[in-house]
């Protein structure tokens, strides 16, 4: 039987070495191991020769279904997710199927086997959209009532004397929060980095980095806005925002 061609595609390095090695044991080619979303982009625009793409779903930058409705063709995907609700939204497609975080021998086995009997086909630009979740709002204050804000348009959240603001760039939106922990509590799956005690960032709207003193850096969110990030988060921050090259 010809061994399967995968890639492996997860922002979890420890995650991406256990499923690359159960696909090894399982007599499986791992072609490679890629570690976000823009990263996957890249690689699907070059000449490629794989069987199926085994695809983390939320991962910092763009999401893994966010990823493959970008682009016109695509292998046969596998998505990887420690979150259910993901899992059984992706299996509404027949053509689909998905592994559940930690991924167990077993599991993984009935689904190479779907794979050698051709039951998972790629999926078309149309499909993948269904895949993609609706859009997140929350509520933002205006006057005596409230408006909802999609958090897809958010750059990064403020704490100022108790209040959460979102902001969208230089514009700024008071919410109901009084704390960036609930921010995070709200929005666990968004991949929100605490860049400083009073600043919450969605690492997928950084624009642009640079340096500055006291080995931190400074990340570029909209024209003529940055924001400082502190010494201790500048690692995570770069691994997040460009892990390949930073």
């Amino acid at each position: 039987m010809e061994r399967l061609k995968a890639l492996v595609v997860d922002d979890e390095p420890l995650a991406r070495e256990r499923l690359s090695r159960l696909l090894q044991e399982a007599d499986c080619t791992v072609v490679g191991e890629l570690g976000d979303g823009l990263a996957l982009l890249r690689w699907l625009k070059q000449p490629y020769d794989v069987d199926v793409i085994f695809l983390d779903i939320q991962m910092p930058g763009p999401s893994g279904m966010e990823v493959l409705a970008e682009v016109v063709t695509c292998p046969p995907v596998v998505f990887v997710t420690a979150h259910s609700t993901y899992a059984v939204r992706a299996f509404e497609l027949a053509a689909v199927d998905y592994l559940l975080k930690p991924v167990f021998e077993d599991r993984l086995a009935k689904c190479l086997q779907r794979l050698r009997q051709q039951l998972i086909r790629p999926l078309t630009p149309t499909e993948l959209k269904t895949l993609l979740p609706p859009p997140v709002r929350f509520p933002i204050r205006v006057e005596d009532g409230e408006i909802f804000m999609e958090l897809e348009l958010i750059t990064h959240f403020e704490l100022e004397n108790d209040r959460v603001w979102a902001c969208r760039g230089l514009n700024r939106y008071v919410t109901r929060w009084t704390s960036l922990s609930e921010v995070e509590q709200a929005f666990p799956d968004d991949g929100l980095l605490r860049i400083q005690r009073h600043l919450l960032l969605r690492p997928r709207m950084v624009k642009g980095i640079r340096p500055t003193t006291a080995g931190r850096i400074k990340v570029m969110i909209a024209p003529k806005l940055e924001l400082t990030v502190s010494r201790a988060m500048t690692p995570r921050t770069r691994e997040c925002i460009r892990p390949e090259s930073l």
